[in-house]
């Protein structure tokens, strides 16, 4: 076999693994990076198809929060390499951002493909070595890496090869038995920003599958959410129940369920809709008069009688409580191949900083750790900012 022995290697070509490849040829290192499908970051130029959110302009304290119980693990990550670093590095490969009106932060192109192509430009003017088609397999007995059945040597190696979601994009796990046998513990995969299943009435499912709610306030707990969302066949999905999704799956997996409250006017105090309620019906319709009296569409009007039964209450009070508070049962989660995103992966507990315990010289970013956030620019800017950690870690193991 021939044999190539480079500073360090990179296994994924996704965002994580590029940033951890720029990192260190930043610094002079050799470094190339290996991808198993025929083109690089697949699944970011997916996520780019609707307008690329990179990252989110809120507070840094209230940015942190997104991240869950991982926080204060990816808290120093994220801090070394902030959305503010992240819109300077995409300005500076000619890719200019804005803010949009909910504060995400989008390049102007609304595109991932521009940016990919310069950055992708930027690592070969620094002598980064891209290779597609080069799926690694694991490693030889004498701990060299295989890729394509043939031998490369490296003094570190970052593995960034994605988390289980969108398994058609390369994102498929496949390498969690070959790190469990490095001494690796990897928590279960299961779905994230994710829809749910709901028990529809059938006259509801087919006259409203596809409608859009827009603007609604919800509640699971203690946790709340504002944005749109979509009614889809087999139940919700859409930004703001992503927003909510690892509570709501956590309690359909200990309950069997989850009630998700609907408020289908966030912005509207309960005494106004009562006032406007109280507004004379004459011979109008319910659903019509509803649609004068505070504008809720036909998709509004029915979903609350999904939630509250077909007969809405006739009283103002009651039934300005029934449009701020509409219960929805969720009764299962959609499969990860439909999922976003993913939560598990190999957990911080048995990494020392990013790399194995067992091989300090294998070092991780990504998808492929434990850690899960909403869309909105946090999954993106966790995938970048740990791929500089774990370049700056191979940089000070070399």
């Amino acid at each position: 076999m021939t044999e190539h022995t480079f500073d360090v290697a990179v296994i994924g070509g996704g965002p994580a693994g590029l940033m951890a490849a720029e990192t260190v040829a930043r610094a002079g290192k050799s470094v190339a990076v290996f991808e198993k499908m025929p083109t690089f970051g697949r699944k970011f130029l997916m996520a780019g198809r609707g307008g690329l959110n990179l990252t989110h302009s809120e507070d840094f304290e209230r940015f942190g929060r997104r991240y869950g119980a991982r926080s204060p693990t990816l808290g120093p990550m994220l801090k070394a390499f902030s959305p503010k670093d992240l819109v300077a590095w995409a300005e500076g490969l000619g890719q200019p951002t804005f803010v949009g009106a909910s504060g995400r932060v989008f390049p102007k192109a609304m595109k991932a493909s521009p940016l990919l192509r310069a950055w992708l430009a930027r690592l070969e003017g620094l002598g980064v070595q891209l290779r597609t088609r080069a799926e690694w397999t694991g490693w030889s007995a004498d701990g060299g890496l295989l890729i394509n059945g043939e031998a490369v040597r490296a003094r570190a190696v970052v593995l960034a090869l994605g988390g289980a979601s969108w398994p058609r994009l390369g994102s498929d796990a496949a390498w969690a038995p070959a790190l469990e046998g490095q001494g690796a513990a990897v928590a279960p995969f299961r779905a994230a920003n994710c829809g749910f299943d709901v028990a529809w009435s059938d006259l509801f499912r087919e006259r409203f599958a596809g409608e859009p709610l827009k603007n609604i306030g919800l509640r699971h707990g203690e946790a709340t959410a504002r944005g749109d969302a979509m009614v889809a066949g087999y139940g919700l999905e859409g930004g703001a129940v992503y927003a909510l999704a690892a509570g709501l799956r956590d309690a359909i997996e200990t309950d069997g369920r989850a009630v998700l409250t609907i408020d289908l006017r966030p912005d509207i105090p309960i005494e106004t809709l009562e006032r406007r309620l109280r507004a004379p019906r004459g011979g109008q319709s319910l659903a019509n008069f509803l649609r004068k009296a505070v504008k809720l569409s036909p998709v509004e009007v029915n979903l609350l009688r999904e939630a509250h039964g077909l007969d809405l209450p006739a009283e103002p009070a009651v039934l300005a409580e029934a449009i701020k508070a509409a219960p929805i049962a969720l009764t299962a989660v959609q499969p990860l191949d439909r999922a976003i995103s993913a939560a598990g992966g190999v957990t911080f507990e048995s990494l020392d900083g990013l790399a194995l315990k067992n091989r300090p010289e294998v070092i991780l970013a990504g998808e492929m750790l434990d850690w899960e956030a909403p869309t909105g620019g946090y999954l993106l800017q966790a995938c970048f900012a740990t791929g500089v950690a774990a370049g700056k870690q191979a940089l000070a193991r070399l």
